[in-house]
């Protein structure tokens, strides 16, 4: 099975489990037990022991997602342990390398791959005490910083100078760790941890300092930009950005809503979505982009047509795509490629069900994951959803939460759900049964709890067990009311929401002076 250990694992555990004895011992330990006792360590929470492994690491690298990820002793994948002891004491073992050693000529270490680090919503570590990636990026930021302090302030061994480690992480900067991290990038070349940024996700941040921090990092090393939420990017900077600043290495772009709105478009932003979309096309890497929430009704085509890598992920979820967008879409040499897909938010029965039919036979040899949120599948629309559904045997996530769909027909498609081999996730909607008698779809917040919660739990055990009965326990049925899981949201959620606050709250004086003015 998954958890089954080797004899070789288990006499690690049984040598990390007595810390002080294992910390003492480590000195005549042979080097090529390191990664093993490091795996254990972590499995069994030993914070100590894992600081001394770290802080006298012999290899040239330290990749956090191999080492605990499958291996041949202990095949279960632990990278998705955010465990807030561990990764502490793995960041300030890595601080105590540069620092404790008496000879630089031991010191081998070049390279620190953090980026394996897996943000979940179930931790099974025993001190429940998380370090989400914000965390992560405040502790790496804090430790280089007070490493330069400590550093000038005493005298070292001048061979600390000469050692040179990247530290290779994805950041998540907001306003309140953003003064932090901009110190520990610009003292970046005197720093003998040197932090790498491969993936950048930023949040509640003023748009001067968005762009500050992006060009800080090292952009030619960066494979992910994700801008979320509160920056306030519209077209005009996102062209900005794109003039200023080359991505060589980009195969991901996350942009936030309302970035586009083709709506009040006049011929100057025609001419910059046109120069936009050319410089995407010079991104020869990348294969995911994610635009909802952003007006885009009839410029899809001219978007990502000059694309020359297909597009493996797109989401495109209440972007007020037309027919000749989908149309686009069903043809595109994209559609072939597409392992993942949100065209949640768009009317597809009544819009566009042929050429929707057509996209999902074109990706069908490849697509794991389908999210059709707040689409206005009914009933009647079911079989004809199955339809489109049947070629997709690879498919591994669905998601159709806000769908007026009956008891009947959820399960119906449950039914046929069963047979989609590599199935493994499900989010289902709150059957319109379950829902007073004349409900509006799509349903406002604030009515979204307003159902019979008896009668849903009772039709979703019937859901589970149609699963249960075709042998498919090993899919996860639910129905997330608010949404599905994000770790960067819920690690940041009281700054975004202050940051909300503030918006709303500068908003209405704006109004107010307006009046004011008016009156």
């Amino acid at each position: 099975t998954a958890t089954m250990k080797s004899l070789r694992f288990i006499s690690a555990e049984a040598f990390v489990s007595n810390a002080e004895f294992a910390r003492k011992s480590l000195g005549s330990v042979a080097h090529n037990l390191f990664p093993l006792l490091f795996k254990a360590s972590y499995l069994l929470e030993q914070g100590e022991v894992i600081h001394d492994l770290v802080e006298n690491w012999p290899f040239v690298d330290f990749n956090m997602g191999k080492l605990l990820g499958t291996t041949v002793d202990y095949q279960e994948d632990l990278s998705h342990r955010t465990c807030s002891v561990c990764l502490e004491s793995c960041l300030t073992g890595l601080r105590d390398y540069v620092l404790n050693h008496p000879s630089p000529y031991v010191k081998r270490l070049k390279v620190v791959d953090l980026t394996g680090i897996k943000d979940v919503e179930v931790q099974f570590c025993e001190c429940k005490k998380t370090m989400g990636r914000w965390a992560r990026t405040q502790l790496l930021s804090k430790l280089c910083v007070e490493l330069l302090v400590y550093l000038q302030q005493r005298p070292c061994n001048p061979g600390i100078f000469e050692i040179s480690i990247d530290v290779l992480i994805d950041l998540f900067v907001t306003e309140r760790n953003y003064e932090l991290v901009v110190q520990a990038l610009l003292k970046k070349c005197y720093c003998p941890l040197k932090i790498c940024c491969v993936a950048l996700r930023s949040d509640s941040l003023a748009l001067q300092k968005f762009f500050y921090i992006t060009k800080l990092i090292d952009p030619s090393l960066l494979r992910k930009l994700e801008v979320v939420h509160n920056v306030r990017l519209e077209m005009e900077h996102l062209e900005m950005l794109f003039n200023s600043i080359h991505f060589p290495l980009l195969m991901s772009l996350t942009l936030p809503a309302r970035t586009f709105n083709v709506r009040r478009f006049t011929a100057t932003d025609e001419r910059m979505l046109t120069n936009i979309g050319e410089k995407m096309g010079k991104m020869t890497q990348l294969t995911e982009l994610s635009m909802s929430f952003s007006i885009l009704t009839g410029r899809i085509q001219k978007l990502l047509s000059p694309l020359k890598t297909p597009l493996k992920m797109l989401d495109v979820s209440n972007c007020s795509l037309n027919h000749a967008d989908m149309a686009y879409l069903a043809n595109s040499f994209h559609a072939n490629h597409l392992e993942a897909l949100d065209l949640s938010g768009h009317n597809i029965p009544d819009l566009y069900p042929s050429t929707f039919f057509k996209l999902l036979s074109h990706s069908s040899s490849v697509l794991r994951s389908l999210t059709l949120e707040d689409c206005n599948i009914q009933d009647t629309h079911v079989n004809m959803l199955i339809l489109s559904l049947s070629p997709c045997q690879k498919l591994q996530e669905f998601r159709f939460l806000g769908n007026p769909l009956s008891s009947q027909a959820l399960k119906h498609l449950f039914t046929f759900l069963c047979e989609l081999p590599m199935l493994k996730n499900v989010e289902f909607p709150v059957p319109r049964d379950c829902y007073p008698i004349g409900i509006t779809y799509p349903i406002d917040d604030a009515c979204l709890c307003r159902f019979d919660h008896q009668k849903y739990e009772s039709v979703a055990e019937e859901l589970n067990l149609i699963l249960l009965q075709a042998n498919r326990e090993d899919v996860k049925a639910s129905t997330p009311l608010f949404g599905s899981y994000d770790a960067a949201v819920q690690e940041t959620n009281n700054e975004l929401g202050a940051y909300l606050m503030k918006s709303f709250k500068e908003t209405l004086e704006k109004f107010t002076t307006s009046l004011n003015k008016m009156s």
